[in-house]
């Protein structure tokens, strides 16, 4: 026989006469009035454009990373970017070119797919093909002249014991008049000014990889001699900064094994800022870049957002900081760069 249930005890509200509080004024808080932004006023200069930003999250990241490097580069230190192609594609190379011949990017590592892009945007003008269009008949990555220029690029760069990055901006060089649009190349610009630009393939993952010429024996050897290069690049990296822009598999897992092999021979990379941007969080950028690298002590940023325009609003963050000079006084407000 079942026995019969309680009937239970109506639960009372909890008695908050005896609450202890304290003064607001007394409280730390996260945001202030001071930390708003600023309403735009027509034709004013970017600097106030920057400072009138709100100093929070996002603009807070930005700027401290635009300030690393600013930082890295007056003291002599590098500066890396690391990418994937779809930068190339959303029309950034002009930025890229031109912090490079700044002085301000020092090294860049792209992945096969960045080759193809840069390679064909300046021969022709124009990439990017409409794969789903061209799959279903079997032309989808066919195009003649990519495919056997940029193999044969490789091989006799190889041959001759350059990388991959390095033998295709030169085969671009060497014949600059079949190359009309030679000046947005990345792959050219490195080569012409003597800047390391390393290339990590996956072989298999290009289109470049379906056609006769491709060979197996000079990509292998080509992109084992950039990823050396690269290497040697991080290895001088202490008080530097390491970028990842739009790569959220292949440029991750290479940047923590060049760190890796770095500390092995003896470098401590204990003072390094790294940062991935990318239009979506990843798992591999924020653990191979942000924030295993930095263990021992530095930086890891992330900011996420679109390509087309994060990137180049961090350029000319880091742009007029940098032409500032070292130690300039630039008169902005506590809301520009130099705010932490």
């Amino acid at each position: 026989m079942r026995t019969p249930r309680k009937t239970p005890s109506p639960v009372r509200p909890i008695d908050v006469s005896r609450l202890k509080t304290y003064s607001l004024n007394t409280r730390r808080s996260k945001i202030r009035v001071s930390d708003f932004s600023v309403p735009w006023g027509k034709g004013r200069s970017f600097s106030s454009f920057l400072s009138s930003l709100p100093d929070v999250l996002a603009v807070r990241t930005l700027r401290s990373l635009a300030k690393d490097m600013v930082k890295a580069r007056k003291r002599g230190r590098p500066v890396i970017l690391g990418m994937g192609a779809h930068p190339i594609k959303v029309g950034l190379n002009p930025v890229i070119v031109d912090l490079i011949r700044r002085e301000i990017v020092t090294a860049v590592a792209m992945n096969g797919a960045g080759v193809i892009h840069d390679f064909e945007l300046a021969l022709m003008g124009h990439t990017s093909e409409d794969v789903e269009a061209e799959i279903n008949s079997g032309r989808f990555g066919m195009a003649e002249e990519t495919g056997r220029m940029i193999n044969e690029a490789i091989v006799e760069g190889v041959s001759r014991e350059a990388g991959i990055g390095e033998a295709v901006g030169q085969y671009i060089l060497q014949r600059r008049k079949r190359f009309p649009y030679c000046k947005t190349s990345l792959l050219a610009t490195g080569a012409q000014l003597g800047i390391p630009v390393t290339v990590h393939v996956a072989v298999g993952t290009d289109i470049v990889h379906m056609h006769p010429s491709a060979d197996g024996a000079a990509l292998g050897a080509g992109s084992l001699l950039d990823f050396r290069k690269l290497t040697a690049v991080v290895s001088r990296m202490e008080g530097g900064v390491y970028l990842n822009l739009g790569s959220a598999v292949l440029l991750p897992e290479v940047f923590l094994k060049t760190v890796t092999l770095s500390r092995n021979l003896g470098k401590a990379l204990k003072n390094i800022t790294t940062a991935d941007m990318d239009f979506l969080p990843h798992y591999r950028p924020l653990t191979n870049v942000v924030k295993r690298p930095t263990q021992k002590g530095g930086r890891g940023y992330s900011l996420t957002g679109h390509h087309e325009i994060m990137f180049p609003l961090l350029a000319a963050a880091v742009i007029e900081a940098y032409e500032d000079g070292p130690g300039r006084n630039t008169g902005r407000s506590s809301k520009g760069l130099g705010s932490s």
